[in-house]
């Protein structure tokens, strides 16, 4: 299955480090939790499939009454050993936001929709991940998956986040569920996130590789319920 580990004599070169190794040695130890994390992903991602469909052509149907161009964004990030892949999202910008600023979003950015706010206030514009997670690319729990415009300045330790996964949720993406306001007042709001945004996350995912578990993972899911519903 795609979510178990590599040998590491099998990783991809970068892998091959020593600041990575604490990090596979400590999952290698839970390659049976790693399974029933993936047999998890696999069923619970086609049960909701199947019962949230007809919310999203509600959505579907709204976004494109809202404004112009596709319901479903498509943007290449990169998940577990380095792959690149398409994360699906519903649109939540207008449809030619990437030539109108940066990647990361900032409070207030103009580029969102109106419909494209309610989504995100509510993470709903995350539902069509489930595709990505049915499919192995993504998982439940994760790293959120970057851009390779950002992976590209991750550093040999940073890499070991890469050996799952990505997910729809983390224990960074609750802590730092308003990161839209940290660079808000940014005057290069890339930079900011390179260089002040992104270590602080990775310090959340580093630490959640080393204390890995199913009953972390349901931890995590159940905390981004609260979040959300708390926002």
């Amino acid at each position: 299955m795609r979510q178990l580990l590599k040998a590491w004599d099998k990783l991809p070169q970068e892998f091959q480090n020593e600041s990575v190794r604490p990090y596979y040695e400590a999952l290698s130890r839970k390659k049976g939790q790693l399974l029933v994390k993936r047999i998890a992903d696999i069923l619970l991602s086609a049960a909701l499939l199947i019962i949230l469909s007809p919310v999203m052509l509600i959505l579907a149907v709204a976004i494109k009454l809202d404004s112009p161009g596709s319901v479903i964004f498509r943007q290449v990030r990169v998940t577990q050993y380095g792959k690149e892949f398409r994360i699906f999202k519903f649109r939540t910008m207008v449809s030619n936001a990437q030539q109108l600023g940066t990647q990361v979003t900032v409070k207030g950015d103009a580029r969102i929709t109106r419909m494209g706010q309610l989504l995100r206030s509510c993470r709903l514009d995350e539902l069509p991940q489930l595709l990505n997670v049915l499919t192995g690319e993504m998982s439940f729990v994760g790293t959120r998956p970057e851009v390779p415009k950002y992976v590209a300045q991750y550093t040999p330790q940073m890499m070991a986040t890469l050996l799952l996964p990505a997910g729809i949720t983390s224990r960074a993406s609750i802590c730092y569920k308003d990161e839209d306001k940290l660079l808000s007042d940014a005057s290069d709001a890339d930079k900011t996130y390179i260089e002040q945004v992104l270590p602080g996350k990775m310090e959340y995912n580093l630490n959640s590789l080393l204390a890995f578990s199913v009953w972390e993972d349901l931890k995590t899911m159940f905390d981004t319920v609260f979040a959300v519903i708390r926002k």
